[in-house]
């Protein structure tokens, strides 16, 4: 019998596995007996381990083969070691390259990622207990924590669990001590990788689970081959565009954005993917108080580019507010609000948007035309996530054609591109590197963070300034519901 963790559903659920076949390929250039890393015996303690490598042969050969930095070749190789490809043979709990005399080995196929093999708690208690009549009760702080928790789960078939264990301790010592020792370095660095210890980032976390498998061929049934008619259909009748048109633009488009591609271009102060330094995301926070002259520059790009930043868009309301006419941003927010927030608010965000924004002597009226008020005014009796378009598209080109135009000639702009700043570039040692990858954490959970922002906007409305005209339609309106009392 074996139990299997339900939370574990093995690489089939997993959308990395493009990615996975990648690095085998670089894996087997790495092993090519003529171009790839030279190994060679290498003595750790009193053993001589074959075909052992060195830390800096890994990252000489990337940096070479690929003609990348030192730096980006060092990333490379801690990635291959994280995913469990390349394994420490000394400092087995930091799943690191060290651009030094260290040694590794080249883990073997039948422990690689790709393969698919059911992480299952069963091997694993194998596993600890093999360890633990080893090291004679002498396990890791987490080690020992997990061993107690499926001792306690897996009460009723432990005597098979340590018969397993005791039999492949019995096998393994009649093993050569060379072939020992990489036998339980292998192991145990699939472990680490797949049991990772508690603080540490696991390469192996696919986030949150997938309700069906994406690598599944779907079955070709009626319902399949008419969705690809519709799909077709659809097609055909799109407009299409000359292919130099579409190719000059994609040309123009990459030229435009080719220094603002943290991957292609140089990144200030530091390239967080390869030196694990926050630095730059501290810079490009979503409302930090002075941005940087390449996000402001950005900004220049197109109108939708200054409307999908929300530092850009506080500061072209700000523009907005000083010519009267924030009116058309608020609108236009609220629109996106509607469009992508939840369904069980739905119709009461659609009627106070209607209210504050489109009906006769609304607070922050806006001016749109007839046929348009007409169509928005008709979906508002059945309102939908997308009943507010036809006003939205109307505001955002007002305001991309008049006010977008005014805002980048106006005060306000040159005055924060004057305060942006630009960072001076940080060179990293090794060890700080090192250093830097020790201190690697998760990212915050995106539900985290849109709870975050949604607390931001409401402390922001409750310190901000007093709209008047929605205070006195307020008033009004409670003074015509109250009728007075007769005396």
């Amino acid at each position: 019998m074996t139990i299997r963790n339900v939370r574990d559903h093995g690489q089939r659920f997993r959308p990395r596995m493009a990615c996975l076949k990648k690095v085998e390929s670089v894996m087997l250039e790495m092993q090519d007996p003529k171009t790839g890393v030279k190994s060679q015996p290498q003595r750790l303690v009193i053993t001589t381990i074959p075909h052992a490598i060195t830390g800096e042969d890994i990252v000489a050969w990337l940096t070479n083969c690929y003609s990348i930095e030192a730096e980006e070749a060092w990333a490379l190789g801690t990635m291959l070691v994280a995913f469990g490809y390349i394994y420490p043979l000394q400092d087995h709990k930091r799943l690191v390259i060290k651009p030094d005399a260290s040694l590794y080995r080249f883990q073997t196929p039948y422990f690689w990622p790709a393969q698919q093999w059911p992480v299952e708690d069963t091997d694993y208690a194998i596993y600890l207990a093999k360890r633990n009549i080893r090291k004679k009760g002498t396990l890791e702080l987490y080690e020992q924590v997990q061993y107690n928790s499926l001792h306690k789960w897996m009460n009723h078939k432990w005597d098979f669990i340590v018969m397993q264990a005791k039999e492949q301790y019995r096998a393994g010592k009649e093993r050569k001590k060379p072939d020992r020792v990489v036998f339980d370095c292998q192991e145990r660095a699939y472990w680490v990788v797949h049991r990772p210890p508690p603080g540490t980032v696991s390469a192996m976390d696919y986030g949150l689970e997938r309700m069906v498998d994406p690598n599944t061929e779907e079955k070709q049934t009626s319902d399949f081959f008419r969705r690809i008619m519709i799909f077709t259909q659809q097609s055909i009748m799109r407009p299409r565009v000359k292919s130099s048109v579409s190719i000059g633009a994609l040309v123009k488009y990459s030229v435009t954005y080719n220094k603002h591609d943290p991957f292609l271009a140089p990144c200030l102060p530091s390239n967080p993917w390869v030196t694990d330094d926050v630095t730059y995301w501290l810079l490009n926070m979503a409302n930090v108080e002075i941005p940087t002259k390449m996000r402001v520059e950005r900004w220049t790009f197109s109108f939708g580019e200054l409307l999908s930043d929300p530092r850009g868009r506080d500061d072209f309301r700000l523009f907005l507010k000083k010519e009267f006419s924030g009116e058309n941003l608020a609108f236009w927010e609220a629109c996106e609000d509607l469009k992508w927030g939840t369904a069980a608010t739905m119709n009461d965000k659609a009627q106070q948007v209607y209210k504050t924004f489109l009906t006769r002597g609304a607070p922050r009226w806006i001016n749109i035309d007839g046929k348009t008020m007409e169509v928005t005014v008709k979906g508002l009796k059945h309102p939908h996530r997308y009943v507010l378009d036809a006003a939205q598209t109307h505001i955002f080109m007002l305001m991309k054609k008049d006010s977008f135009g005014r805002y980048l000639k106006s005060p306000v702009f040159k005055d924060t591109q004057k305060r942006a700043i630009c960072p001076d570039q940080h060179m990293f040692s090794v060890s700080q590197l090192e250093a830097n990858a020790r201190k690697r954490r998760p990212s915050i959970s995106p539900i985290i963070v849109r709870q975050l922002e949604q607390e931001e906007k409401a402390r922001m409305a409750t310190s901000g300034p007093v709209d008047i005209t929605q205070v006195m339609s307020k008033l009004s309106n409670k003074g015509k519901e109250v009728a007075p009392s007769k005396k």
